[in-house]
């Protein structure tokens, strides 16, 4: 696996990508939490589910033609960049938040995709505990997940509000909610996704409730390591494609009709280029030139994706709110396929 990523690093003169592996393993290793209700976890057949589960798959789809070939590795905070480092995993699709320290070079040097998720970082607390905002949390415990950004977040804002706190650090996610119902804590905090993904599996949801405030920006992103340009271009441009599908209409019961309609009618250009019956577009991507075509026939746009698992008859239901397309007064919106 080393051997891999050090043939990745010399891609820009001409190397091999670890995207010509995953082709030729014809299978696609993908990092996940796996319980995180919503985004990735076991259902009740033992077969992950989710968002993020659902980007491994259009990954899949497009890298190697088929969205089941994919081999899901369950992965701690503290375990997933070093799985990517090494070589266990080809991406990660894994809650993760985009910011300067893991992109640049100097930090975790790794490459992100975009954004496919828009959050934020709450707190949870108990509706009988009197807890109402953040000042009632002075000198009070609170549960975090260690080596996170939601770690280093919590402090920076009570920090700068002189709140004092004592925080009680987890490994992972089962820990910081197992920790939070066995009352070690008044609080827990993570991704307001992740807490409503938490509070849906508790005996009495309704009695816990998310504070009001948001500490922060959490834009989370599929990533690959760094100087691996081909395997990046693929993950953001099928990313994009289900953005744009969405945009255009183009669904998973409708796309084969769509694609029939490209292929009778030749001034239907956009719509041409897009599912590759013209411009070769998927060729310049090292991928085949219908990619779009087996990621939205796996997958569904990225409308039908989040309803899916987040939507008003979810089990995890979540306003899509940001994370609506830009015409819909969201931030959603794709580069022309051109």
């Amino acid at each position: 696996m080393l051997v891999g990523l050090q043939a990745c690093a010399t891609l820009g003169e001409g190397g091999a990508s670890r995207l010509d592996l995953v082709r030729q393993r014809g299978e696609l290793r993908c990092g996940v939490s796996g319980k995180i209700p919503g985004f990735s976890f076991l259902d009740r057949e033992g077969r992950y589910a989710g968002l993020d589960v659902d980007m491994c798959k259009a990954f899949a789809a497009a890298f190697v033609g088929d969205a089941n070939k994919v081999e899901y590795r369950p992965l701690t905070a503290p375990e997933r960049f070093t799985a990517l480092r090494t070589g266990e995993i080809d991406l990660l699709s894994r809650n993760t938040t985009f910011n300067l320290s893991r992109d640049a070079s100097g930090g975790n040097g790794v490459a992100f995709a975009p954004v496919v998720f828009h959050d934020g970082q709450g707190l949870l607390v108990r509706r009988d505990s009197g807890i109402k905002r953040l000042e009632d949390l002075r000198n009070q415990t609170i549960c975090v997940g260690s080596g996170t950004t939601t770690e280093q977040n919590l402090n920076d804002v009570f920090q700068a509000k002189g709140i004092p706190y004592k925080p009680v650090k987890y490994q992972d996610l089962n820990q910081l909610v197992a920790g939070y119902l066995q009352k070690r804590c008044a609080a827990m905090t993570s991704d307001r996704s992740q807490l409503a993904s938490a509070r849906s599996g508790f005996e009495q949801p309704g009695n816990h409730q998310i504070l009001p405030e948001v500490l922060s920006k959490e834009p989370l992103a599929p990533l690959s390591s760094g100087g691996d340009q081909r395997l990046a271009d693929a993950m953001r441009w099928v990313v994009y494609a289900l953005v744009t599908a969405e945009e255009m209409g183009i669904t998973q019961n409708n796309v084969d009709a769509k694609l029939q309609e490209a292929i009778n009618d030749p001034s239907k250009t956009a719509l041409r280029r897009f599912l590759g019956v013209e411009g070769e577009l998927g060729s310049k991507l090292g991928l085949p030139n219908d990619f779009v075509v087996s990621v939205l026939k796996a997958t569904g746009n990225y409308g039908e994706i989040y309803n899916r698992h987040l939507g008003p008859q979810s089990a995890v239901p979540i306003p899509r709110g940001l994370n609506q397309l830009h015409r819909d007064g969201g931030v959603l919106i794709a580069p022309p396929f051109q």
